[in-house]
């Protein structure tokens, strides 16, 4: 019963920062120069959540990678000249497109 007091101290402190940890991101509202301005590694995971959403919506069950590599290079060409723009929305409309 010694050992399991402070424990349970410690774990209680820890619970509301652990449950603070969670952040809502309205994927909608990025914009292409936030997109420019992410290291490599974020963009390389926003880009994985964005075609994993685009291939859901057109109900695409398979990775065409390089098709992938070309699109996020598209994307990123795109955006070099409409930095204020959303992506989420410029990626609307290019696929209404097709």
């Amino acid at each position: 019963m010694k050992k399991l007091t402070p424990a349970l101290a410690l774990a209680c402190a820890l619970a509301p920062s652990l449950s603070e940890a969670q952040v809502r991101i309205d994927m909608t509202k990025i914009t292409c120069g936030e997109i420019l301005a992410m290291s490599p590694d974020d963009k390389s995971d926003f880009a994985a959540l964005m075609s994993g959403w685009f291939s859901q919506k057109s109900g695409r069950t398979y990775i065409d990678v390089g098709l992938f590599q070309k699109n996020v290079a598209s994307v990123i060409d795109w955006c070099g000249s409409n930095k204020s723009e959303s992506v989420f929305a410029g990626l609307q409309r290019a696929s209404e497109k097709k």
